[in-house]
Parts: C-alpha cells; structure tokens; sequence
C-alpha cells in the first residue's frame, strides 16, 4: 500500500514550515558535528540529526460539538495537596483553540484519533447522520484516524460515505445547494475486512510524510466490535485480532522503510484514578493502569513506537513495557472533546526511527476559559439553525437531574426511566404483550439535566436533550423468553463475556433481584431472588420480553435474549422514551427521578 498524498490543508501547513527549515537546514549543514549526544542525553544519536514531531490526539469524540453536559460536562484535575478539583471542559470551539495553540512554535505536527470520532451523537450531529462532525474534524486539521466500533453504527457504506462524501441516500442533501464533501483525512480499518474479498474495508494504514521524515499510523478498532453494534451495523464484515493485525502492518510498513510507526487502537484501559493528570507510571511502568490495553500493549511488536488509544473513555499517559521489555508510550485522551494529549516524538533522520527514550506526553484540558474558534461557532449555528424546528420541542418535564451515564451504581435512575417507557409501550396487547423489559446500559449515553440551557427553562426536556440520551433509535422488539432464560439472561451480566467487566441490564419496575457482589461469576445473581411483580420467576413458564433490538441480536453478551421467539417489532426507543415523559409529566407536574430501588446489591 503507498502512501497517501497530504492534503491541500496539510500540504500548506507543510509549506509554511519549509520556508523557516531550508534556511535552518542550511545553517546546520554547514555547521561541524560537535557532539555524541543530544540535549536530552540520547546517546548514540547526534543532535543535527534529532528532529522534534508533535503528535496531537484525542479519541471517543462522538460528535459532541457542543460543550457536553451533565456528569460529561467535567474533567478531575488532580491538585498538589492530593485533593481533585472538577474542571468544566469540552466542546469543539474550545478544542479548535486547544488544538491550533498547541501547534504554535512547532515546525512539524500531526493531529491524529483513536476512533468513535461519530456515532452515538448528540441530535446536532446525529440528526444529519455526523455530516456537521466530519466538517468539524476537517477543521480541526486532522490527519489521520482508525475507526472505533460506533464508525459502525450505521453499516459499512455509511462509514465509506462519510470518508468519500455525497449526500445520504435516504435523507439526501441538507443544505440546499450544498453536496457533503467527505473526510479530508483517512479512516484507518487495518483489522476489518469484507467477508466476501478478504481485504481491509478501509485503509490499513497511513505514511505521513514531511522533508524526510516518514511516520506510520495503523489504525484497528477492538476484535469484539460485533458484539457491541448492531448485527446490521457489521454485517459482511469481519473483525481480527489487534495484536496480530497492528504487527502484520508494522512488518510491512518498515519493509518500504518507515520505522516509526504509532497504533491507533480503539480500544482501552482503565487507570486507578479518574483524574486526567494521574501518574499511572507509579510506582512502576504501566503501575497504574488494568484492562484489555494492557496486554494488546505487551503483544504489539517492538517496531511500533506509541500506542494511542480510546474505547474506555479514561484519560491516561504512560508507559507499558513492549515484548522486549521496552517502556511504550500508551495514551488515552477521556472523551467527548475535553481533553487532547500532546506527545513529542524525537524523530532520528539517520536511523528513520523515533527515540524512545525522548517521547513525551502529556493530557492537557480543553479548557472553556478561552476564547472560542469564530469557525467553529459558525458551523455549529448553522447546523443548529436546520436542526432547531426538531430539537428545541419539548417532550416533558422532570423535577431534579436523572442520571444515567453518569450514575456510579449498578442501577441508574435513567435506566429504569427508559425500561419503563419501553414497557410502557409494548404491555398493550396489540404493542407486543410485554411483561417486563431491559435496556442495555451501554445505551444510555447521557444524564437528563434539570438546569440543561437558560433558553429552554429548568426542567423542559427537548428532543434534542432526549436524542442525545438515546441517539441509536433501535428498533423495539418483544420476544417470548421463558424463565430459564430471562434468569440466564442476568447471569450473563456477571459471567461469560462479562465476566471481568459486567455489564448491569436496566430493568423494568415490576422485575426485582439480589446481586451479591461477594461472589463471582454467575453466582453473583441469587436465582431465589428474581422475581416479577412479587413472584418468583418461574424457569418453565413464557414470560413477553420488550428490549431494543441491540439486546435483541444477543448484543453485549447476552446471547440468552437472542435466543427470544414469536418477535414483535415496534416503535424506537426514542419514541418510546418521547412518548412516556409526555404521558407522565407536565410543568406542573414534572417527573421525579425514580428511586433505582430494583437490584438490591449485596458488597
């Protein structure tokens, strides 16, 4: 695969670099060679051939282009007395400044992404399909980016669009006169690849290049990406190992000659402390920092130079030793657009390979205390200005702050809400017959603020704030489950592919069970306990289940409820969200938060 051609944005950062480093480059070949060493005592490697490479990076940016809100809306910031202070961060107008600040004073920088830059989006982005997102990126000046497993929400040709352009099949153009241009960068798909031709859907890789200097970027999304989209989303795709992937492509980019090579890897870890500045390098390498990176880092061949990562939304810079027992750099940046981490790479032009032992990094906080990028704010207040006949509509009213995304137990206010609008809406016996209904809670992708904007007054719920919470609009579907499974079906919350990293289902008022979270596996759900209205659930009897059609296809583990028969399908979630808060609330009456009172938790 060759490289790619740099842009015309890239190109012309590229040039105005070029004047000031041919009259430099002269100086210095003319200049004897003085030393063994650079400044900063790489030894072996003399200081006229070190050249400094900025590498900027962020991941999981879901196409938040406004400052996100409620338990989103912050960063903690680890203070010098040990104490955590929560910063408000975010938002791309404020990124855009970060961004362009950071790149000042230095002759060479690269911006690059760890996937889920769209997908799960807010109703600004999401209602136009990410269109406003990949105009915003392109403004961001991004170079390069591998996919996340959201770049597959809407299927593989939807994802080739958003990279080629041309107006969405369905929905077509949305500004009049106006044909979406597509991705001025590449997406990256090296572990991803058509079932029918065996090849990469995307790009594997990318060789950025610049007065000699050649750096490669790989780019892979996680293996298990099929068990957290849609069946739909990756039909005809199949996902491979990263590890095996990411060293493949190393080996073939450094047989063209590119020996500095960074990973893109959408997929991550989770560091001991939830404060962006923590030191997870203390008190050893990689110390401070568990889950799947961790060992993708420590498979990943020795030829790769950095790692920079997403998927957890954590923050994190540090180290992980690689198969030679190297210390890598390994990088997160949270997400949604409230941090960027800005990495140093000593570029050696003898050896065409990054000093390891000169790489720097370090997250910094998209701060909102700084002036906002005139772009930027114009793209959004034109987006906004299509969007706002939908948007701003209310849907009710609520008395405090639901919390979903943001809840810190098992079970969420929000996710009960949402589990009994679904029920809600499938108990009629012509809507499906549900009895009980559960909600993935991966889908719950924010809180319901009661203080959400001073323009549509506390405590209105628009249908943007309701979109953003459920932006994927699956589909409702009602299954015959019997007991047995719908027991199982909690069991895999705690056991199978959830066993290390559970995964708490949402559940419908009515539906009650004790999780003892002294015991491990399957056995942490006590069977005796599972009951529904005050009865026992009885492992022969046919219960009717409502779940969107994610759970539906046996999404995020739970292969028990795909394994449902006599499918009814209905409404979307939204609608039936939508439709709940305006039968239950109004402003005089708002909706309270319910009390997440369903799974007694035993620690």
């Amino acid at each position: 695969m060759s490289a790619r051609p740099q842009n015309k944005r890239a190109t012309r950062r590229l040039l105005a670099a070029a004047a000031g480093l041919a009259t430099v480059g002269a100086l210095v070949a003319a200049m004897p060679a003085v030393a063994s060493q650079d400044d900063d005592g790489n030894k072996g490697h003399h200081k006229d051939d070190l050249v400094k490479v900025q590498l900027l990076s962020f991941n999981d940016l879901h196409g938040n282009l406004e400052p996100p809100t409620g338990s989103s809306a912050n960063v903690n910031e680890k203070q010098a007395d040990g104490s955590v202070k929560t910063v408000p961060a975010g938002g791309v107008e404020y990124l855009a400044t970060s961004l362009r600040k950071a790149r000042e004073g230095n002759k060479f920088s690269i911006t690059a992404a760890a996937g889920d830059m769209v997908g799960a989006s807010p109703l600004l982005s999401g209602l136009f399909h990410d269109e406003p997102t990949i105009e915003a990126l392109n403004g961001l000046d991004l170079d390069v980016t591998g996919v996340g497993n959201h770049e597959f929400d809407e299927g593989a040709v939807e994802l080739a669009r958003l990279q080629k352009g041309g107006c969405h099949p369905v929905d077509g153009c949305y500004e009049k006169g106006k044909k979406f241009k597509g991705a001025d960068f590449p997406y990256l798909a090296a572990n991803v690849t058509s079932e029918k031709t065996g090849k990469p859907i995307l790009a594997p890789y990318e060789i950025w290049k610049s007065h000699g200097i050649k750096i490669g970027f790989i780019g892979v999304t996680l293996e298990g990406t099929p068990n957290i989209v849609t069946a739909e989303g990756v039909k005809g795709l199949k996902f491979h190992d990263e590890i095996e992937t990411v060293n493949k492509y190393a080996k073939e980019l450094e047989e063209q000659g590119v020996n500095s090579i960074v990973a893109l890897i959408h997929e991550g870890g989770s560091p001991a402390s939830s404060s962006y500045n923590y030191d997870c390098d203390s008190p050893a390498p990689g110390g401070g920092i568990s889950g799947p990176i961790v060992d993708i880092a420590k498979g990943i061949s020795p030829q790769v130079d950095a790692l920079v990562t997403g998927h957890t939304h954590n923050a994190y810079a540090c180290t992980i030793p690689d198969p030679a027992g190297n210390p890598r750099l390994v990088t997160s940046a949270a997400s949604f657009g409230r941090l960027y981490t800005d990495t140093t790479l000593t570029y050696d032009r003898r050896t065409n390979d990054i000093v390891r032992a000169s790489v720097k990094s370090a997250n910094h906080v998209v701060s909102r205390d700084q002036p906002k990028a005139q772009d930027m704010t114009d793209l959004i207040g034109r987006w906004n200005k299509l969007a706002a006949p939908i948007s701003n509509t209310p849907q009710g009213y609520i008395s405090a702050d639901i919390n979903g995304r943001g809840a810190t137990t098992e079970e969420s206010p929000l996710g009960d809400l949402i589990a009994d609008a679904q029920l809600a809406g499938t108990a009629p016996a012509d809507k499906g017959g549900a009895q009980l209904a559960f909600m993935n809670p991966g889908g719950i992708r924010a809180d319901l603020v009661y203080k959400a904007s001073a323009a549509e007054g506390d405590g209105v719920v628009t249908y943007g704030e309701a979109f953003t919470v459920q932006p994927f609009t699956n589909m409702m579907n009602v299954f015959d489950l019997t007991g047995a499974q719908v027991i199982t079906a909690l069991q895999q919350q705690v056991s199978g592919l959830n066993l290390t990293s559970p995964k708490y289902l949402q559940v419908s008022k009515g539906l009650t069970y004790t999780l003892d979270k002294r015991k491990t596996g399957a056995d942490r759900i006590l069977v005796d306990t599972v009951k529904l209205n005050g009865e026992a659930i009885d492992p022969a009897k046919t219960y009717r289940v409502a779940m969107n059609e994610f759970l539906g296809g046996g999404g995020d583990g739970f292969a028990a409820l795909g394994q449902g028969k006599n499918k009814l399908v209905g409404p979307s979630d939204l609608d039936l969200l939508n439709a709940y808060l305006a039968a239950n609330s109004s402003a005089q009456s708002p909706l309270t938060p319910p009390a997440a009172d369903r799974i007694t938790v035993i620690r």
